[in-house]
């Protein structure tokens, strides 16, 4: 018998894996995990077809090819006049959650504090965790899911070293407001705090609200790493490809595990969406896009006898159940795949301590006859 000692010994399978695995088992209709069903644009897989035709399979550079690294620079440089230097301070990565991981394992070492805003992406715990760090979560509570920022002051001490934000916010759907920006300034003004800024959602964002990127605020930008993917915005969530920028200070240390964790990203990948940003102004047109999902969505399932709460960005709807019963939310979207067959996923599994406000998450990113679908087997609720 070989003894292990577990780095994460509690750690159970992700609630996306289980849900999904439920869906799958019982033929349900799956809201649960972020992805959309609909097709990427067919520009895109002509593209890496191409690349690959012409012989472009080999290893890219380590950061990313230069011309994708520009594209991000400039493209960042028009929605938030801040500037990346491609060469030092922007890297591709193997999607969101490996630039989220890597900026992790760059900066926290043993007995290091990282303050966690639940409910929380669900990879941002366990790999603090992996690296000997420590968790201390605030908890923001349904409905608007505001931050108290004098209790967050509360939380920090000599050994915090890391404050994690996600905007658009996942699972809620909550923005940065400009108030929370400048208390996060006060907090971290003369500290040696990282932030690490998750954004993948930063295009998918309603109601003319405007994304306040980390990036455009010099005294966060400094300290700050930014995540972004590829494969939420274009619908190909399969291809696992992103990005992190960060001053170069940062970003030297970021290159240091990349280059041993993956070395590169997909060559063909790369060079297709470098050659896809310089002809398509697509961008701006995903905040419609989606906010048409999200307006329909919603209108749907005001029929029903869920409360819906509000959504200002990202591609998930957060509601409650209190109308419907009183079942742990576990339970409730347990029984819901089986009964009625449709797969969301239960918002208690966000929280270190499975904090359960009776809430649910869907995913609209999908073809309108499936959410019509799914909306009528919710009605039976």
């Amino acid at each position: 018998m070989i003894n292990i000692s577990s780095k994460l010994p509690k750690t159970p399978t992700t609630i996306f894996s289980l849900m999904s695995g439920l869906a799958k088992e019982h033929q349900a209709i799956n809201l649960s995990q972020g992805f959309p069903d609909f097709d990427c644009d067919p520009e895109l897989v002509k593209l890496i077809s191409k690349e690959m035709k012409n012989g472009n399979n080999q290893y890219a550079p380590m950061a990313g090819i230069p011309d994708l690294r520009k594209c991000i620079s400039d493209k960042i440089q028009r929605f938030h006049q801040s500037y990346y230097d491609p060469e030092h301070e922007i890297t591709i990565t193997a999607g969101g959650t490996q630039a989220i991981f890597t900026a992790i394992a760059a900066i926290i070492k043993q007995n290091d504090e990282v303050i966690i805003f639940e409910p929380a992406y669900d990879s941002y715990a366990p790999t603090v965790k992996a690296f000997g760090g420590l968790v201390k979560s605030y908890e923001m509570a349904p409905p608007y899911f505001e931050i108290d920022w004098s209790v967050v002051k509360k939380l920090i001490s000599v050994n915090t070293r890391m404050i994690i934000i996600n905007s658009p916010h996942n699972p809620t759907g909550r923005i940065l407001k400009e108030n929370d920006v400048k208390e996060l300034i006060n907090i971290t003004k003369n500290t040696d705090i990282i932030i690490l800024s998750d954004e993948v959602y930063e295009h998918i964002i309603f109601d003319n609200n405007e994304h306040l990127s980390l990036c455009r605020y010099p005294e966060l930008k400094e300290r700050t790493f930014i995540t972004a993917s590829f494969g939420k915005l274009f619908h190909a969530t399969g291809w696992k490809i992103g990005y992190s920028c960060a001053p170069k200070l940062l970003m030297e240390e970021f290159r240091k595990i990349h280059q041993f964790q993956i070395f590169s990203v997909n060559t063909p990948m790369q060079m297709a969406f470098a050659a896809y940003l310089k002809n398509n102004d697509i961008f701006e047109e995903l905040s419609v896009f989606f906010q048409q999902k999200r307006d329909l969505f919603r209108d749907m399932m005001k029929q029903t006898k869920f409360t819906l709460l509000p959504c200002e960005g990202s591609y998930f709807q957060n509601v409650t159940y209190e109308k419907i019963g009183n079942l742990k939310d576990i339970e409730f979207a347990t029984k819901m795949v089986k009964e009625n067959k449709v797969a969301c996923i239960p918002n208690s599994s966000f929280y270190t301590r499975k904090t359960d406000y009776r809430s649910l998450r869907f995913c609209f990113a999908k073809k309108q006859e499936t959410l019509e679908k799914a909306v009528e087997n919710l009605m039976e609720l």
